[in-house]
């Protein structure tokens, strides 16, 4: 009788471990995904900044040419 109860609390301990394991990596891909986004905005608000700075300068230096001659 021991052995009968002894399994069915092994059993029982696993589905409740294997619960918590399915809820847990549902928490971890969800924090994934929304850091995965903030690099990609990140990247995004980089890019622009670039593009932005390399307009302003071109900009800027054309009216320095066309000032000078």
């Amino acid at each position: 009788m021991k052995k009968y109860n002894q399994d069915t609390a092994l059993f029982n301990s696993d589905i409740a471990q294997n619960k918590n394991l399915k809820i847990d990596k549902i928490k971890t891909t969800n924090v994934n995904i929304l850091l995965n986004r903030v690099r990609l905005d990140q990247k995004r608000t980089l890019k622009k900044r670039i593009v932005f700075s390399i307009i302003l300068v071109g900009l800027v230096s054309s009216l320095a040419v066309y000032f000078i001659i």
